[in-house]
């Protein structure tokens, strides 16, 4: 289970609806307890997909680093990543799974007509096939 307060699902709705129509992508930080991971904190990032980024995104090395090294900082882990869809539904296109990690959590929510709408998470299965939905649960704080 994911579990992300209101004011970080704020700042990601935030940051997609900026960036509409464009996708946006940026950094989860937190921590795990048991089977739960805990979104404490969040890095957004600009998209350095050039050639399309209405329907893919990518994120330099260097940011990848920062994240890291923030995360180390602050005393917690990079646990994920998130961004946007715009026009299109909260789940990974195929371009998404080539390019994801598993272990990590991908944040995916959809941005529609420029307001964000639905936010699902998913994780890459060990083998790369396939992700497997990790669900989402909403706290006042983390």
């Amino acid at each position: 289970m994911l579990k992300l307060g209101h004011s970080l699902i704020e700042k990601i709705h935030a940051h997609g609806e900026r960036d509409y129509p464009n996708e946006c992508c940026g950094a989860l930080l937190g921590r795990e307890e048991g089977a739960d991971r805990i979104v404490t904190g969040l890095m957004p990032f600009a998209n350095q997909r050039g050639d399309s980024p209405k329907n893919r995104f990518s994120i330099a090395p260097l940011d990848v680093q920062m994240a890291e090294d923030e995360a180390k900082k602050k005393g917690c882990n990079l646990i994920g990543w998130y961004h946007s869809h715009p026009d299109a539904p909260a789940r990974p296109s195929e371009f998404d799974r080539e390019h994801a990690w598993p272990w990590y959590s991908y944040v995916i929510f959809q941005v529609e007509k420029g307001e964000a709408r639905e936010m699902r998470s998913w994780r890459l299965n060990e083998d790369r096939t396939r992700y497997a939905e990790e669900g989402i649960e909403y706290i006042a704080s983390a």
